[in-house]
């Protein structure tokens, strides 16, 4: 009985963990791609010439910036 109980206990305790470990990779992926990863694209779509496409995405991404700094 006290196994068991040991058992259940673990499995959650494994669980927690293993679901604090999503949430902080998420994070931290949600800021590698705000801070490195898109601007590093819109800079490389302006050197390759594809200003046409990266200025409308640049714009796009400061209104929803501002929009939601608002709230």
């Amino acid at each position: 009985m006290l196994t068991l109980l040991f058992t259940i206990c673990m499995i959650w305790f494994i669980g927690k963990f293993f679901i604090f470990g999503l949430k902080a990779s998420w994070g931290i992926l949600k800021l590698l791609c705000t801070v490195v990863f898109f601007p590093m694209i819109l800079i490389g779509m302006v050197v390759g010439g594809l200003v046409y496409i990266a200025f409308p995405l640049l714009l796009i991404g400061g209104i929803i910036g501002l929009i939601v700094s608002k709230s």
